[in-house]
């Protein structure tokens, strides 16, 4: 997989060994993912994607509470992906994690009945947010749920001052829908139902808002 054609979490691979700790005191990692998770109602007999997985943290974190959810964890980038794999083997949690870009996912239609993402909207550019979502239509099953947080429309002056550094890190052209607050619309626009907000997280690098969609 060429590297040309995605942008590495933290935009330079050499910053990939410093990802977990980096994420987890700037975004209130726990908290939100934890909200994120709270709101999706689990149980043991779901198929879930953690699309845009990073280094599996929120898939170990399912797995580790339900041990009988089967549950995929995906994402471009091979290096982030070793992450991954090594700690969920420290974790003793059995995840499948595979290889791929968002927007030609290799599942077949219906697989999954919750698709999560987290921290990746914003590094995807308008059209492949637009075909990211069609593919995530389409492998839920009827009445599946999407459940999406990321950086998004700022609370206030400073949250949006603050958001600068995502624009700066991953690019104006990808980050600009999210700050502007159009997920939701994008969602809708898609095809998905009973799109809505479900919280929000002020942290020292801008907004980060849940949201949750359905599949009819």
């Amino acid at each position: 997989m060429a590297k040309a054609d995605y942008i590495p979490a933290l935009r330079f691979e050499f910053l990939t060994r410093f990802y977990d700790p980096l994420v987890r005191y700037s975004t209130r990692e726990f908290a939100f993912k934890n909200a994120l998770l709270k709101q999706a109602n689990l149980n043991e007999n779901l198929k879930i994607l953690d699309l845009a997985c990073g280094t599996g943290t929120l898939s170990i974190t399912v797995k580790k509470k339900f041990p009988k959810i089967e549950i995929t964890g995906y994402d471009v980038d091979d290096e982030i992906l070793k992450i991954a794999r090594r700690k969920a083997r420290i974790a003793h949690a059995e995840i499948d994690f595979e290889q791929g870009f968002s927007d030609d996912l290799p599942f077949k239609n219906e697989t999954f009945d919750r698709v999560f993402s987290t921290l990746f909207f914003h590094h995807l550019t308008l059209e492949r947010k637009h075909r990211t979502l069609k593919e995530i239509l389409r492998i839920l099953k009827p009445h599946g749920e999407f459940h999406l947080a990321d950086f998004a429309l700022p609370r206030n002056k400073s949250q949006f001052v603050l958001s600068k550094w995502i624009r700066l890190i991953d690019g104006f052209e990808t980050t600009h829908d999210n700050l502007r607050g159009r997920l939701l619309a994008l969602m809708q626009e898609n095809g998905f139902e009973k799109v809505e907000r479900t919280g929000y997280f002020k942290t020292i690098i801008g907004t980060i808002r849940l949201f949750k969609a359905l599949k009819k």
